[in-house]
């Protein structure tokens, strides 16, 4: 098939490197969104997907909003059968899906009609789920509602994070997009519409969301904390002063102290009273600091027992 692949982050690049790496493709243009200021030093970086289509040569465009005149006549001037979407990041109009053969193919990191949205690898864990996996969709004009095409699931570990699920479910979406495309153009794909009623979003992560909220559960907790990581990172403020949590576990023990207080501080970690048990806190990052382990912090640091994390002004 002849493709233009729409995609923009890191986990887009699988996809797309998959796409190439296949003789019965051919990745005619690649659109992903424009430069942003990224880094310490806002210097301006290009998407990991234009990165990727970059080194194989192949042109790369750019626009702030795709649904204009000038984008349709540059889509339909490409010729493509199939448009392949993942996490672009925009939404395509009716006229746009319209354009290929095949349409507009999504590559999704949820099992639809759960999670549809921003964010769904996050809210997987956060929400303690034990299974996810990657749907992809025939897209229409709304968020994640198109027919499924196919879906694989894989399973959430104990301790997994974020970062460890979205590198697995980016590898299995390459193998399902390539599945799903030989499907299509052999016919022997069977869409399926969304289930009525069945469907939960899943939104961008917020500055709020991201806050601990220590009266919670240590297991509730402890979800938020590898749901955020690596990115955005949960957050707490230990004596006025910005502190990122990278890594915690629960601790399935009482405790009567008031929810955010430290009652015990070593190498191993530094534990923290919740709402219902403790959490044990092992990775840290102090604004404008690097990331460490506790055992690294306390070699030049202190932390007071019986102070409250989560208190702005002391």
């Amino acid at each position: 098939m002849r493709v233009i692949f729409m995609g923009t982050p890191d986990f887009a690049v699988p996809c797309l490197k998959g796409l190439i790496n296949d003789e019965n493709h051919q990745v005619a243009a690649v659109f992903t969104q424009p430069d942003r200021r990224k880094g310490r030093g806002k210097k301006m970086q290009g998407t990991p997907v234009k990165i990727a289509a970059q080194e194989e040569n192949i042109p790369v465009y750019q626009p702030e909003k795709l649904n204009t005149p000038e984008n349709h006549r540059i889509l339909k001037n490409i010729n493509a059968d199939v448009f392949v979407v993942v996490a672009y990041g925009q939404i395509l109009s009716k006229e746009l899906l319209g354009l290929p053969k095949f349409g507009a193919v999504n590559v999704h990191a949820s099992l639809l009609p759960k999670y549809r949205g921003a964010a769904p690898i996050h809210w997987a864990v956060i929400n303690g789920e034990e299974v996810t996996g990657i749907t992809t969709m025939q897209m229409d004009e709304g968020l994640d509602t198109g027919d499924m095409l196919l879906k694989k699931s894989l399973p959430i570990g104990a301790r997994d994070t974020t970062g460890d699920l979205h590198d697995r479910l980016a590898s299995l979406g390459e193998k399902l997009l390539l599945e799903t495309l030989e499907g299509l153009e052999k016919g022997t794909i069977t869409k399926t519409p969304q289930p009525i009623g069945e469907d939960s979003y899943a939104p961008k992560i917020s500055k709020k969301l991201a806050r601990i909220d220590w009266s919670l559960p240590a297991a509730d907790i402890d979800r938020l904390i590898r749901g955020l990581h690596p990115f955005p990172g949960a957050e707490t403020s230990y004596q006025g002063k910005a502190l990122k949590v990278h890594s915690g576990r629960w601790i399935k023990r009482k405790s009567d102290r008031e929810p955010g207080t430290i009652v015990e501080v070593s190498k191993e970690g530094i534990v923290v009273a919740a709402g219902k048990d403790r959490i044990q806190i092992t990775e840290v990052q102090f604004s404008g600091k690097k990331r460490m382990r506790v055992s690294e912090f306390l070699a030049g640091n202190r932390l007071e027992l019986d102070t409250k994390l989560g208190v702005e002004n002391e």
